[in-house]
């Protein structure tokens, strides 16, 4: 799936060239198209190995624990097999859209964070997108209708 890359952070727009990353604050002219830049699964019945762990596993919570009234909580995993944290095979981050507008990444640390993260939103309405970044395997897209 075709996106436009931030070649200093990674991030990947969903919307065409920003006119600054949001998530490091690079110009525009540091972003490039990439034919391939967002994996998904080629037969979404039945999805390969590869595709099982590294696709991202969107949950939608109605009812947040944390925040009561008007809090939806979104959970995301990566990977319907879970994904290694290892040094040298990991998920670098999360980074979640909603209606194709970035609102937030997570950073994961291999050694001691598994490959998950949540939200809580204030307003879940619209399409929210979960973009998961391999460090050897690339970024993996799902998406889900609030």
């Amino acid at each position: 799936m075709k996106g436009t890359v931030c070649k200093m952070c990674g991030y990947v727009s969903l919307e065409g060239v920003p006119g600054k990353c949001p998530v490091c604050g690079a110009p525009s002219s540091a972003f490039e198209e990439k034919e391939n830049a967002l994996k998904i699964a080629q037969d979404k019945d039945n999805p390969s190995e590869l595709e099982k762990k590294h696709l991202p596993v969107i949950k939608v919570v109605r009812e947040c624990g944390l925040i009561p009234g008007g809090c939806t909580d979104v959970h995301v995993k990566v990977g319907e097999i879970q994904h290694p944290m290892a040094d040298e095979h990991h998920i670098e981050h999360i980074d979640f859209y909603i209606d194709k507008v970035f609102v937030s990444r997570v950073k994961l640390t291999p050694a001691k964070l598994n490959p998950a993260a949540a939200l809580h939103l204030k307003d879940a309405k619209g399409r929210f997108t979960a973009v998961s970044s391999c460090n050897l395997h690339g970024d993996w897209i799902s998406e889900t209708e609030l």
